[in-house]
């Protein structure tokens, strides 16, 4: 058997949007997948449907996978002939363990290659509005980590060296040990003065920072609770803050979202929300198979009722595929939906909603299984696809929902609320008690009747079902008001 490749991958900071281009065609193309907790949950969403997905982190009744097992999984799948992606949070060179990995591999004569990303340790500043450099306040930048492997795990560092030496320091993961970095720091010759900063989930829409000294920060985590995974920025670098803050700006800073979905791919709300500032988390996750098409009848039709885009797009690939000579389609096309028109549109076909469809003996139905809930008498009906939901990623939705802290759920549409229940019991939660709290926005007004019809609570709807309306509803809804 021909011996497989492995792609120790950097997953960024956390903003999905900051992975390199070759490191996401690398999770498209993957077989197997092993990722750390620090690595978005959101990127496994580009892999292959079919990708083997493997958690080294740890989850409840498992204990954490260790370095040494996580080197044994990579040499095992890459011996199997898979395509292998070691996905990592920030840049796998820093604090990534990336050297163990790529010898363990080495030392069995297993290619691979090594896609840097970038680290935690300068992006997570940046978002919260500080360089580690700038010729006026620091001219040096140091990324050490907090803690090592000794009993008290506390870091054996050149503290003098770091004190007199660099004016920026991020340290990893080090917020239980922040008392011992500061009486260090200040020991070997920091001012007590000296600005500090703590950055939590740096990037994402839930990150937070916690602002002090080397005097009091200690105290002031204590008092906000503040955990990991944050980076702690120590240097005079940190007042730029106050002048050039922009992520916390965003209009929707602070907002996490719960998104019902109705397709397997990310939605536009979804990334319209994201750039916003949002922090969304999508739910649930589908996985699509297509399905044979009977087109022998398909010039005998007066009118074609497509109920999806995504039908629209399946329906045309068949007909392609097929070698059908479009110009004998001679029926009037019709959506269930203003998204099922524009697909239709960008294919060169003037269409009208459903509701302007006379009665026809002569009717097509092209959708995906759920049409077939609906009672058509004389109509004929093609399944494009059949979707169900991906089992695969029900471990992640619960990881996600345990990390974030929700205060938004939003519906875009009638159909989503009750696929929403549905997965949600699958994942043996209750949808009543996930929505407590949180403000329940609807995409329409029959969105809206099918939140109340469920018992589901509702804040209300933006005055268009558009995203551009949705975005302008939520920041003019504080927070604090949930």
């Amino acid at each position: 058997m021909k011996t497989g490749k492995v792609f120790l991958v950097g997953a960024g900071p956390g903003d999905i949007r900051l992975i390199t281009i070759k490191g996401m065609e690398a999770i498209k193309q993957a077989e197997v997948i092993l990722y750390d907790r620090l690595a978005n949950p959101k990127l496994l969403e580009f892999a292959p449907a079919d990708c083997e997905l493997i958690y080294c982190g740890k989850l409840p009744n498992r204990h954490i996978l260790r370095q040494g097992n996580i080197n044994e999984l990579l040499v095992e799948k890459a011996l199997e002939g898979k395509r292998v992606v070691r996905l990592k949070g920030g840049d796998p060179g820093v604090f990534g363990r990336v050297g163990e990995e790529a010898a363990a591999l080495a030392g069995h004569q297993i290619p691979f290659e090594i896609v840097p990303g970038i680290s935690s340790g300068i992006a997570a500043p940046l978002y919260a509005g500080i360089p580690v450099t700038h010729r006026e306040y620091a001219e040096s930048f140091a990324v050490v980590t907090a803690h090592d492997k000794s009993k008290e795990g506390k870091p054996v560092l050149d503290w003098e060296g770091l004190t007199r030496g660099v004016d920026t320091i991020a340290f990893y993961m080090g917020v239980g040990n922040l008392p011992f970095i500061c009486e260090n720091l200040i020991t070997y010759g920091k001012q007590s003065s000296t600005p500090v900063i703590l950055i939590q989930w740096g990037t994402f829409g839930r990150q937070k920072t916690l602002q002090g000294t080397l005097a009091d920060i200690s105290v002031k985590v204590v008092e906000a609770k503040f955990s990991n995974p944050s980076i702690i920025l120590v240097g005079n670098v940190i007042s730029l803050r106050e002048k050039i803050s922009w992520f916390e700006k965003m209009p929707l800073y602070g907002r996490q979202v719960l998104l019902a979905r109705t397709s397997e791919g990310s939605s536009e709300i979804a990334k319209e929300l994201i750039e916003q500032g949002a922090d969304v988390i999508e739910f649930p996750k589908w996985k699509k198979t297509l399905l044979p098409i009977d087109l022998t009848k398909v010039a005998s039709y007066e009118n074609i009722l497509f109920t999806s885009p995504e039908s629209v797009d399946e329906f045309f690939t068949a007909v392609m595929e097929d070698g059908v000579d479009i110009r004998t389609i001679r029926a009037n096309f019709f959506g269930a939906s203003i998204k099922s028109i524009k697909a239709l549109k960008k294919r060169g076909f003037v269409a009208s909603l459903v509701d302007e469809m006379h009665e026809s003996n002569a009717l097509l139905i092209v959708g995906d299984d759920r049409i077939l809930k609906r009672k058509y008498e004389t109509a004929d009906i093609v399944v494009t696809s059949k979707k169900e939901l991906d089992l695969q990623f029900l471990p992640l939705f619960k990881r996600m929902l345990d990390e974030a802290n929700l205060n938004t759920m939003v519906f875009p549409s009638s159909v989503s609320v009750e696929l929403f229940v549905k997965a949600v019991n699958e994942c043996e939660l209750n949808a009543h008690e996930l929505l407590e709290g949180l403000q329940v926005v609807s995409m329409g007004r029959q969105t809206e009747a099918a939140v109340r019809s469920a018992g589901l609570p509702s804040l209300g709807m933006p005055e268009n079902p558009t995203k551009e309306a949705l975005v302008e509803y939520l920041a003019a809804r504080p927070i604090e008001e949930v």
